[in-house]
């Protein structure tokens, strides 16, 4: 059991929650909470702490009866197990009360190109391709929102600036209820490329901007869409916002101009479905 803050495994988890440059050196990530352990795929999980007492001293294994089972699956895949005193766990943890068990996880690796074909490979199924394009997201609770809507929504996946807060955020991450384990995702310098890419293959590009003519539940989606999302407080560059084929908007009442980026992501998506 680690029982000392001091030791050199505890602070450099506590280095790795606090820092995205650490966890990119690294190429991983932390995970807290009994939820996103279980749901985590267990070949990416290289390193698990937990409190012995907390999780199964407590009726906690009558409640969550695969997790004993699930720690033991992560030793066997050969990821490093340690017990932890709680002291130690809120040491490491970005949560004042946490569950009782952190993980820390390698991180995700994904092909724009690869994701496209896939997409297109549905489109002859019958699904239409669906991908959120994002520029620049920088409140981690509404990119870790668009990432778990995206999933609801049956998103192919998503593509970020480089400006976009770190999806590895431990906001971010507690925001995407596990939908980052599911919802594939690139991050590229802009999205000039990925724009071009989906049209050459006929998926529609828009932009939701305010100069938009025709309203978002007046469009055929059936091609399939890629929806543009600006910054919280600046909106789209106009240089990205003219890679659109064309603008949506959204009606509003009152004297709101836009709505939260993760609400106009979350009504886009859902409509292109309908």
């Amino acid at each position: 059991m680690i029982s000392s803050t001091a030791n050199s495994r505890v602070k450099r988890v506590a280095s790795l929650r606090e820092k995205s440059r650490e966890r990119t050196r690294e190429n991983v990530f932390i995970v807290e909470g009994i939820k996103m352990f279980e749901e985590a795929p267990t070949d990416k999980i290289k390193e698990v702490y937990y409190m012995e007492e907390k999780l199964f001293g407590q009726g906690f294994d009558d409640r969550f009866p695969g997790l004993k089972e699930k720690i033991q699956a992560c030793a066997r895949a050969g990821a490093a197990i340690e017990t932890v005193t709680e002291e130690v766990l809120l040491k490491m943890s970005d949560t004042k009360s946490p569950q009782g068990i952190l993980c820390v996880m390698e991180q995700f690796s994904y092909d724009s190109e690869d994701l496209v074909e896939r997409a297109l490979a549905k489109k002859k199924e019958g699904c239409s391709p669906l991908f959120l394009l994002l520029e620049d997201i920088q409140d981690p609770g509404n990119l870790g929102t668009m990432i778990r809507t995206a999933e609801g929504a049956g998103a192919d996946g998503i593509f970020m600036t480089s400006g976009t807060v770190d999806i590895y955020n431990p906001k971010t991450i507690r925001a995407t209820m596990g939908s980052l384990y599911r919802v594939p995702f690139v991050r590229v310098q802009d999205l000039s490329d990925i724009t071009s890419l989906l049209q050459k293959n006929g998926i529609t590009v828009y932009a939701a901007h305010l100069k938009g003519e025709k309203y978002y539940h007046e469009t055929d989606y059936s091609g399939g869409s890629a929806f543009l999302i600006g910054n919280e407080g600046n909106g789209l560059k106009k240089e990205t916002a003219d890679l659109a084929d064309c603008y949506l908007k959204i009606p509003m009442e009152g004297k709101l101009e836009s709505l939260n980026a993760a609400i106009a992501a979350a009504l886009l998506m859902y409509q292109s479905r309908q």
